[in-house]
């Protein structure tokens, strides 16, 4: 049973499939649920003025764009205070892919990709202003 009684089953199907693959046509949708192309493409925007689409994205290869090292840091904050500089701090950086605040071990986890070591070290030198760290590189991507 849906929570949300404005969407109905074949919304549903018409959002796994675009989570599948968003570069679907509306038109190829439409086949695979039975609806038109333009039935397909209102269904996708009252999804988007729902909020349950909230946008599209891609899949890349970050290496071939130079971006080699993909690591993941634990921010274990110095101060209560520090909180908003820090998150100024995390919007102005284009190597940190994400951040999330977290409960348990550390304050904030974020995910980062740049280009050389030294790049790395420079980002974490920046992060001793709001606290400690903890750095874990990827070494390889399974799922």
């Amino acid at each position: 049973m849906l929570s949300n009684q404005s969407i109905d089953e074949t919304d549903l199907l018409i959002l796994n499939y675009l989570i599948q693959d968003a570069a679907q046509s509306h038109k190829a949708i439409g086949q695979l649920v039975h609806l038109t192309g333009q039935a397909v493409s209102a269904r996708v925007r009252k999804l988007q003025d729902l909020g349950i689409i909230e946008g599209y994205t891609i899949h890349w290869n970050p290496s071939k764009i130079g971006q080699i090292i993909h690591a993941f840091i634990t921010v274990f904050m110095k101060s209560g205070n520090a909180h908003q500089s820090f998150l100024a701090f995390v919007q102005q950086r284009e190597q940190i892919i994400e951040t999330h605040r977290v409960s348990g071990e550390g304050c904030y986890w974020m995910r980062v990709r740049v280009s050389t070591p030294k790049e790395l070290s420079l980002l974490l030198n920046e992060l001793l202003h709001y606290g400690n760290y903890k750095v874990s590189l990827s070494i390889d991507q399974v799922k």
